[in-house]
C-alpha cells in the first residue's frame, strides 16, 4: 500500500506547477543570498488537497530585515506590517507571498499579544505549528525539493483528523485562538477532532479571554463563512468556546422552538442558517451578512420567553429584543458598522412577513415592507424562506407560494412606481416655499407626513400633493394658511 506521505509529497510537487515560475524565483533570491526558504503550513495542505490558491506562506532562517531587502527587489509590492512578528509580505503578479522567519512563540497567561522568538532550524518551526497537518514543508532551496513532514500530518490529511504536533494542551497555552482553527478546520475540510484536543478545548475554553476581539472575530468569520459551518459552531458550542465570545449562542438550547417541530431554538436556527446558505446564489455567493442574520435572527427567545397557560411557550417581541442584543454582541466583536446595522436591521425584520396573515397584503402594507428593507430587500427574502422549517411539507408549500405571491407583489410595484427610490412627491425647497418657512424640525415633519402619504396612497402628483400639505399645514396652524 503506498505511503501517504509519499502520496503527499507528489501531490504537493504537482501542485507548484501552478506557481511554479514565481515559487522558484522568490526561492532562487533567498539560496543565492545563502538563506533557506521552504512552503510551510496551508498552502503545502491544499497543494496535496488540489486546492492551492494566490496566497502562499514561506518560511526561512533569514531575520525579517533580511527578507526585507531581498522582497524588495524581487517583488511588485511589498509592506512590513507583520515585521515584528518575524512577517514581510509582498505580491508578485497576482500572487502574494507571506515569509516568516523561523520562530516560536507563547503568551503570557495574563498578555493579548506573544512573545516572539526566531528559529534556527525549520524543525523547531514546525513543532510550534497549530496542527500537524498544517506543519509540513516543502523544503525549496535544497539540490531539489524536499518534503518535510515531522508529525505525520500528510496521514492525518488522509484520515481527515486534526491533531497537534506536541501536546494540545502546551499548544493551546502558546496561542488560545488555535482552539477556535480547530473549529474552523472543521468546518472548511469537514474534519474529525483527536478526542484529546477536545478535551483540552472543554479544558481550556476560559483561556480564548485573554484573544482580543479582533482576532476572535476574524476566526468567527473564517467558520462561519466556511463550506458547512455548521460543523463547526457545534463544536464551539460543545466545548464551551462560543460562551467565552458569543454567550447568547449556547443559550438558544434552552428553548424549546415555539413550533415544537426542533429539539430546541439552537437547532432551528443552525437549520435556518444552513437553509440561508442554499439560497446565497440569490445574493452573489457566500454573504457574511446573511448568515449572521440567520444565525442569530432567534437570539431575543431566551429573554421573551413566557409560558402559555394550558401548555405551550410564546416569545413576543423578540425580534425587537433580538436586534438590540445583536447590535451589541457585535459591536463587542469589533464589526464594522455596516455590518452591525445591517444584521440587527434583518433581525428586526425576521417576522414582519409574518404579520400579514396568509396573504392580504395592500398596496401600502408592500410599500413599507420596501421602505424598511431597503438595499437589504432581497437579503430579508432569503432569510423569510430560510426561516420556514416546519417539517409540515402542506404547511411549508403554503408558505412559500405566499411569499412567491409577495414577491410577485413588489416586482409588480416596484416597476410601476420605482419603490426602489420611494420619495415624497414634493421635495425640501418646495415645501419650504410653499409653507414660507425656513430650514427646520417642522420641515422634517412636513416631509414625513408626505412620505407616509406616498405609502399609504402610491404617487399623488404635484398638485395634489401640494393640496395635502396645505391642509396638514392648515390643521396645525402653519404657513401662509393659518
Amino acid at each position: 500500500m503506498p505511503n501517504p506521505r509519499d502520496i503527499a509529497a507528489e501531490l504537493a510537487l504537482g501542485a507548484l506547477t501552478t506557481h511554479e515560475e514565481i515559487i522558484q524565483s522568490l526561492a532562487s533570491a533567498y539560496k543565492e543570498a545563502g538563506f533557506r526558504l521552504a512552503l510551510v503550513g496551508g498552502p503545502v495542505r491544499d497543494a496535496i488537497l488540489g486546492r492551492l490558491g494566490n496566497d502562499l506562506d514561506f518560511t526561512t532562517n533569514a531575520r525579517p530585515q533580511d527578507s526585507t531587502r531581498l522582497l524588495k527587489r524581487w517583488a511588485d509590492a511589498m509592506w512590513e506590517t507583520g515585521a515584528a512578528f518575524g512577517t514581510i509580505a509582498a505580491k508578485k503578479g497576482d500572487v502574494t507571498v507571506e515569509v516568516t522567519t523561523y520562530r516560536s512563540e507563547s503568551y503570557d497567561p495574563q498578555s493579548r499579544k506573544p512573545d516572539v522568538d526566531f528559529g534556527d532550524t525549520i524543525e523547531g518551526d514546525l513543532a510550534r505549528r497549530d496542527f500537524t497537518v498544517n506543519a509540513m514543508a516543502l523544503e525549496l532551496t535544497s539540490p531539489t525539493p524536499e518534503f518535510i513532514d515531522l508529525f505525520d500530518g500528510a496521514s492525518d490529511l488522509a484520515k481527515k483528523i486534526l491533531r497537534t504536533p506536541g501536546s494540545a494542551e502546551a499548544s493551546f497555552s502558546d496561542d488560545p485562538l488555535r482552539m477556535m482553527r480547530a473549529a474552523r478546520f472543521v468546518a472548511q475540510l469537514d474534519f474529525t477532532v483527536d478526542p484529546e484536543i477536545l478535551q483540552a478545548i472543554t479544558e481550556m475554553a476560559g483561556r480564548l479571554s485573554i484573544i482580543s476581539a479582533e482576532r476572535i472575530r476574524d476566526e468567527f468569520t473564517k467558520t462561519l463563512m466556511a463550506a458547512n459551518p455548521r460543523l463547526g459552531l457545534k463544536l464551539l458550542v460543545e466545548t464551551g468556546l462560543a460562551s467565552s465570545f458569543l454567550p447568547e449562542l449556547p443559550k438558544l438550547k434552552l428553548e424549546i422552538d415555539e413550533h415544537h417541530h426542533h429539539k430546541d431554538v439552537y437547532e432551528h436556527s443552525l437549520t435556518v442558517l444552513d437553509q440561508a446558505i442554499s439560497l446565497e446564489d440569490r445574493l452573489g455567493g457566500p454573504n457574511l451578512i446573511i448568515r449572521l442574520a440567520a444565525l442569530l435572527h432567534d437570539i431575543g427567545k431566551p429573554r421573551t420567553r413566557e409560558l402559555i397557560p394550558g401548555g405551550g411557550v410564546s416569545f413576543h417581541h423578540h425580534e425587537v429584543v433580538g436586534a438590540k442584543m445583536t447590535k451589541k454582541r457585535l459591536k463587542e466583536l469589533r464589526f464594522d458598522s455596516k455590518t452591525v446595522d445591517d444584521v440587527s436591521t434583518l433581525v428586526f425584520l425576521h417576522l414582519r412577513f409574518h404579520g400579514y396573515g396568509s396573504g392580504e397584503w395592500t398596496d401600502s402594507a408592500v410599500r413599507r415592507y420596501i421602505r424598511d428593507a431597503g438595499e437589504l430587500l432581497v437579503h430579508l427574502h432569503v432569510l423569510t424562506r430560510a426561516d420556514c422549517t416546519t417539517r409540515n411539507k402542506r404547511k411549508a408549500d403554503q408558505l412559500a407560494a405566499t411569499y412567491d405571491s409577495l414577491e410577485a407583489r413588489i416586482q409588480e410595484l416596484m416597476e410601476q412606481e420605482e419603490l426602489n427610490r420611494i420619495r415624497p412627491d414634493l421635495d425640501g425647497q418646495q415645501i419650504m416655499e410653499l409653507l414660507g418657512i425656513k430650514p427646520s424640525r417642522l420641515v422634517g415633519e412636513a416631509y414625513d407626513f408626505l412620505l407616509e402619504l406616498r405609502m399609504e396612497r402610491g404617487p399623488l402628483g404635484a398638485e395634489v400633493a401640494t393640496a395635502e400639505l396645505l391642509k396638514w399645514a392648515s390643521d396645525k396652524e402653519l404657513g401662509p394658511s393659518k
